[in-house]
């Protein structure tokens, strides 16, 4: 096997190979930090590389494997951490200049779960200020830049994620999600990942921390392939008492759902939502994808369902929790904030409890639209992104001759889910005809994951994707 097929590897495969003693921890993560200073330079996907801590790492793993120990379901797999997550002792900068030179002094639950089960942190990737973006730029330098074309955008604000394993610069990646922020790079990126239920991964601000309402937002795997996400999120799933709005049950057997398949399943397919202007491009892509249920057993029908444009209830709610999470940051030292970050924490705070209480209510009207959908049909499908990956720094202000909104246009479909709190996944489902990757988005039921894997599964053994590889890798 060559370094580059051996770098592309399935993590499920690599583990495997780690565990026969077929790979060495030692051999993969020097591959992964070399194709890390080869690629990164132009790609811009990592905020901080852990050489040192993931080779003492990586020693450590392979000694394990050598003395015959019992082995976790990571063991080994050299992984990258998007860089709102905290980490011990390693750069947290947030995405900030305002947090360029800060050390993690915690690990979030997401992090203790990945070190536990036995991966090797490979470093911190690239996202927007907060993570305030759906696509990768902040004022610590460089645009994060798409591994299918560097002039292109990986979309955000876990662009940094998806161009490590869309480059083959990590084995599993960890990103997080609270108006698009997994579905939307994956989607750009060409790459696998799942936005999961609100509350399935504990959400923690670390120790002394007050509770934070925390509506939208979800961490969760980023990964080559459908049974890649669903060992690490078999891993990261689950409940935990440091996080009070955290789902207390136990979560399903992810890995089996994989093998369920979608046969009898009735699946609901819109190109709009009934509201978005879409790429026309991308709907004769997409919609050629949902089609591909009907062969592999399932019903598809056209939905019939029209959202009102759910951003300007989405913002005050966003916005007035950042404001709270962010209340301590120091006036004095605002002019080192990004534009989009200031523009969000102004917002924030001027808002008046009258309205944010309006936008609550006109979210339970959502909630109970798709309530509505989800009593006729398993699942929904709809394009993962309104346009495909358009260039660094440059949203699109029309999609096709029509005005569209710079920050939320061409993400449409993605932030309803965030609002009703459901889970979706994008799979890789075709390209542009400049080969570009596109999505295709598939939203299950709060809570049903399971289903969404099936499908997700069922989709990638009918269209499979992983022999495509960035030029850039």
């Amino acid at each position: 096997m060559s370094d580059t097929d051996l770098a592309f590897l399935p993590a499920t495969e690599l583990r495997k190979k780690i565990v026969s003693k077929e790979v060495s921890p030692v051999e993969v993560t020097r591959l992964y930090l070399d194709r890390i200073e080869k690629f990164d330079g132009k790609l811009n996907a990592y905020l901080t590389v852990t050489d040192e801590l993931a080779m003492e790492q990586a020693r450590s793993a392979e000694a394990a494997v050598m003395k015959g120990d019992r082995l976790g379901p990571l063991h080994g797999i050299p992984t990258s951490i998007k860089d709102l997550e905290s980490t011990e002792g390693i750069r947290f900068t947030g995405g900030s200049l305002m947090y360029q030179d800060r050390i993690g002094s915690f690990d979030t639950i997401v992090v203790e779960r990945v070190k536990r089960a036995g991966a090797i942190i490979l470093g911190k990737t690239n996202t927007p200020e907060f993570g305030l973006l759906g696509h990768t730029e902040n004022r610590l330098g460089d645009h994060c830049r798409n591994p299918w074309n560097v002039e292109r955008t990986t979309g955000g604000s876990s662009g940094g994620a998806a161009a490590s394993i869309a480059a083959g610069m990590a084995s599993l990646s960890t990103g997080s999600d609270g108006g698009g922020s997994i579905r939307i790079p994956c989607g750009f990126c060409g790459i696998y990942g799942i936005k999961p239920s609100q509350g399935r991964i504990p959400y923690y601000l670390g120790p002394g921390s007050d509770h934070v309402m925390n509506l939208f937002s979800q961490s969760g795997p980023m990964t080559r392939t459908v049974a890649d996400t669903a060992m690490l999120l078999q891993v990261l799933a689950g409940p935990d008492s440091r996080d009070r709005a955290a789902l207390r049950e136990q979560p399903d057997d992810y890995i089996a759902a994989t093998k369920l398949g979608v046969e009898n399943l009735k699946i609901g397919w819109t190109p709009d939502f009934g509201y978005a202007e879409v790429d026309s491009e991308v709907v004769q892509v997409t919609e050629a994808a949902a089609k591909v249920f009907e062969d592999i057993g399932a019903t598809v029908e056209e939905l019939d369902l029209t959202l009102e444009e759910p951003f300007n209830d989405f913002w005050p709610i966003f916005t007035t929790i950042i404001a709270m999470r962010n209340a301590g940051l120091p006036k004095e030292q605002y002019d080192k904030l990004a534009y989009y970050t200031q523009e969000a924490l102004d917002f924030g705070n001027q808002l008046s409890g009258i309205d944010f209480v309006k936008s609550l209510s006109r979210l339970d009207v959502m909630k109970s639209q798709f309530s509505d959908v989800f009593d006729r049909y398993d699942l929904i499908l709809t394009p993962t992104l309104a346009v495909p990956a358009f260039p660094v720094g440059k949203p699109p202000l029309k999609i096709g001759e029509k005005d569209t909104h710079w920050f939320w246009g061409y993400t449409p479909f993605t932030m309803p889910i965030n609002m009703i709190g459901s889970t979706a996944a994008s799979v890789p489902c075709g390209f542009s005809s400049d080969g570009l990757p596109m999505g295709l988005h598939i939203i299950g039921r709060w809570g049903d994951e399971s289903t969404v894997l099936a499908a997700s599964a069922a989709f990638e053994q009918a269209r499979p994707w992983i022999q495509h590889r960035p030029q850039l890798s």
